[in-house]
């Protein structure tokens, strides 16, 4: 499995909706909220990373009051607990 990463930007006053909304996607593991630009910081495991896309348009676009997303794959991953 591949984690990937991705920043979301919400309506204003819906990130806490929008987040509960994202926790129900079947490749979730984590949502932070972030300051900056974007709302949200979700952390997503794939099997296949040929499906990101998809799996961006049907799972998190379509979820109301998103805005705007950036994803970020990973490649290798270091440390951790």
């Amino acid at each position: 499995m591949r984690a990937v990463f991705v920043m979301v930007k919400t309506d204003p006053g819906h990130g806490t909706a929008v987040a509960n909304r994202i926790a129900e996607v079947e490749s979730f593991s984590e949502a932070f909220s972030i300051t900056g630009q974007y709302d949200l910081l979700v952390k997503l495991y794939i099997d296949d990373i040929d499906g990101i896309g998809r799996l961006i348009e049907r799972d998190l676009h379509s979820i109301p009051h998103v805005r705007e997303t950036f994803t970020i794959l990973t490649f290798e991953a270091f440390g951790g607990r």
